[in-house]
């Protein structure tokens, strides 16, 4: 079984007027679905009103973060899944609840983590 994140930025997630409940209810359900199926890990957004701070190996911090990598935002969620076949499919469902593209990404296993 591997680890998957599925997830998508901010901008990715236009909804249109009126729809925000439905979204809501049904990216929702998608997610129970996980947890009833035992693939759900877990999920959550970033919090975009706190900044981030880049911390250094030496200890200092400076607020923002990479300045040339692209802005770490929006939702997500980390499902472990027997195939990426099958992550693909609650992908597929994830994307349906959150009108939008989802990306999916697998983590690499390290068992000293």
């Amino acid at each position: 079984m591997a680890k998957y994140l599925i997830s998508f930025p901010s901008a990715a997630m236009v909804i249109p007027d009126g729809e925000f409940e439905a979204v809501s209810r049904d990216a929702h359900a998608v997610i129970e679905e996980a947890k009833l199926a035992g693939v759900y890990v877990f999920g959550g957004g970033i919090d975009e009103s706190v900044p981030p701070v880049l911390v250094a190996a030496d200890g200092t911090a400076a607020e923002g973060g990479y300045p040339w990598a692209p802005t770490l935002d929006g939702g997500f969620c980390v499902l472990e899944i027997a195939t990426r076949d099958d992550a693909i499919v609650w992908a597929a469902r994830i994307a349906k609840a959150c009108r939008c593209d989802q990306e999916l990404r697998v983590f690499q296993f390290d068992p000293a983590s």
